[in-house]
């Protein structure tokens, strides 16, 4: 692994509990702000540093919101990191634990995944001596406060990272604005404060986002949800239609009250366009249409195209059922995070990995009214103009990105 000398900020992370640092009797840290900063692995390098200096024997927690994540967003490239500086490191997978050492001296990290409130019980009973929690503002606070119940060996201290969220999240309300009260040192990172991105890179990642999600994850603002979800989407963000695609899937979002929205996505050239859609409001039409109706629709949107799969929202049982009764397509309940889905639906537009067809009016119509929900205590899109843009949602987060046999955009840290 190649390393750029440290910024002042990250030497910080690394240093902040060393004997002589003016910060060295701090309970806790806190990392946030922009994506790519450096803030991540600095920290984790610290923590175990830490732990090996001022600790024997003894058990630590890393958290994230799933160990999934916490693999792929840390640990994969902190051990790596960790062997080459001379510590050495023993993964036991079926423990989710990892035994560390550096000379004489030898600790034991857990892994833990905070993903919801009955998250809380996994950590519950364990003594530490220390935990970090990877990515705090995506786990409940239940399951972060359960960790540090469990912190009760004398000198245990607390690590936190995390991009920024609504300014009425718990973590940045009870935490960020109460550092004196905490004993806290916080860091504000910045894409500057991490030397190894060269200003080309730079660029690519402030072109990335626009309206909150820049704000969030390139200034690393604690900003409220507002305006237009996708606000770049204009007249020239859509396109004609391809021709010789040599793939193809569908994404559905199904109502029966509410409208429904499929559509029929095409790859050439390594881009996935969405070619034509099926869309029906039985409110606009005054009559509903039944799953084996849609069903016919499904059939008609994908004419005589093959279809590697059609994903559905998980909600949508009976009609998944449908699908899977008539035994010509393949079905995957799609992923229904809404916030991380709209983040990765934005980075895949402004990247260009997929791209809107004019012909699809709905969707070219919902994209100019999709907007933000006026309570701003809560990122939450207006449930309304939403059917189409839930269906690329499901496109993205469960064809695209898990791959199938397909490709897997780039985007920011996850669950």
């Amino acid at each position: 692994m190649e390393y750029k000398r440290f910024s002042q900020k990250q030497l910080q992370a690394l240093s902040w509990w060393c004997r002589g640092s003016p910060y060295e009797n701090c309970d806790a840290v806190i990392c946030d702000g922009a994506v790519r900063s450096g803030k991540t692995l600095c920290l984790g390098i610290s923590f175990v540093a830490w732990a090996l200096c001022c600790f024997q024997g003894r058990s630590f927690a890393i958290c994230g919101k799933t160990i999934r994540s916490l693999k792929r967003n840390l640990i994969t490239t902190l051990l790596p990191a960790l062997n080459e500086a001379g510590f050495h490191s023993n993964f036991l997978a079926a423990e989710n634990r990892i035994d560390i050492s550096f000379g004489k001296y030898s600790n034991r990290f857990y892994l833990f995944g905070g993903r919801d409130e009955g998250s809380s019980a996994l950590i519950q009973g364990i003594t530490l001596s220390g935990v970090l929690f990877d990515e705090v503002a995506l786990m409940p606070r239940s399951f972060v406060e359960q960790a540090l119940a469990r912190c009760s060996v004398e000198g245990s201290k607390f690590w936190f990272n995390c991009n920024p969220e609504n300014p009425q999240h718990w973590f940045y309300r009870e935490w960020i604005l109460n550092t004196e009260r905490k004993n806290a040192l916080y860091l504000h990172f910045t894409m500057e404060d991490n030397p190894s991105l060269s200003p080309a890179i730079l660029a690519r990642y402030r072109g990335l986002y626009s309206g909150t999600f820049y704000e969030r994850f390139i200034l690393g603002k604690w900003v409220a949800a507002q305006g237009l979800v996708y606000p770049f989407m204009t007249d020239t963000m859509f396109c004609s239609v391809p021709q010789d695609c040599d793939r193809y899937a569908v994404s559905c979002d199904y109502g029966t009250v509410n409208p429904s929205s499929f559509g029929l996505w095409g790859r050439k050239d390594g881009v996935w366009y969405r070619v034509d859609e099926y869309y029906f409001d039985s409110r606009s039409v005054g009559v509903q249409r039944t799953d084996e109706e849609h069903y016919a629709e499904l059939e008609a949107l994908c004419g005589t195209h093959p279809i590697d799969s059609i994903t559905v929202d998980p909600s949508a049982a009976s009609f998944i059922e449908v699908i899977k009764r008539h035994g010509k397509y393949r079905v995957l309940p799609a992923d229904n995070e809404v916030l991380d889905g709209i983040r990765r639906v934005s980075v895949a537009l402004k990247q260009g990995e997929i791209k809107i067809c004019r012909n699809c009016a709905d969707t070219v119509r919902e994209f100019g009214l999709y907007r933000w929900n006026d309570d701003r205590s809560r990122d939450v899109p207006l449930k309304e103009n939403d059917h189409a843009m839930d269906d690329i949602r499901y496109f993205v987060t469960t064809i695209l990105r898990k791959g199938d046999g397909f490709f897997a955009i780039a985007a920011p840290r996850e669950e």
